[in-house]
């Protein structure tokens, strides 16, 4: 599978915002707080084009990831996959593309829960705090 990354426009947002209400619907709505309108409303308010890459396979929007700088650390927010391109891959491959290029410690927080949490395991994330909905995790620059 070849993809590629490319920096984020303004058009991108609202094909990331469906793509976002897909992908945490199933965990948002196990741990009780699905709401149609709000998971869609928080990655637009929230959304940085200068953070934010675009993942491309063959010229299709096939998701999201971004780093937004932080003190002195980075915070690795909106990593999204559609559905159909999950389960092949193509998020280890993007994370450690991301990766090798940090020059500082890395953090993300994911839904208590969700199977990404996994995968951010096996590229070194550990954990550092956790509450009833959120799992905060860092990556430490070595």
């Amino acid at each position: 599978m070849t993809w590629t990354l490319r920096p984020a426009r303004l058009d991108d947002l609202e094909d990331l915002v469906e793509i976002r209400a897909v992908v945490m619907r199933r965990d948002l709505e196990r741990l009780g707080r699905y709401d149609a309108h709000r998971v869609r409303q928080r990655l637009r308010d929230s959304f940085s084009p200068e953070n934010t890459q675009i993942i491309e396979i063959g010229g299709e929007l096939a998701g999201s990831i971004a780093v937004r700088p932080a003190e002195n650390r980075r915070w690795l927010e909106h990593f999204y996959l559609a559905p159909h391109h999950q389960g092949h891959g193509l998020g280890t491959a993007v994370l450690r593309s991301v990766l090798d290029q940090a020059d500082t410690d890395i953090w993300l927080n994911v839904l208590q829960g969700s199977p990404a949490r996994k995968l951010y395991e096996r590229h070194g994330f550990i954990l550092d705090s956790e509450d009833p909905v959120d799992v905060f995790m860092v990556r430490k620059f070595l």
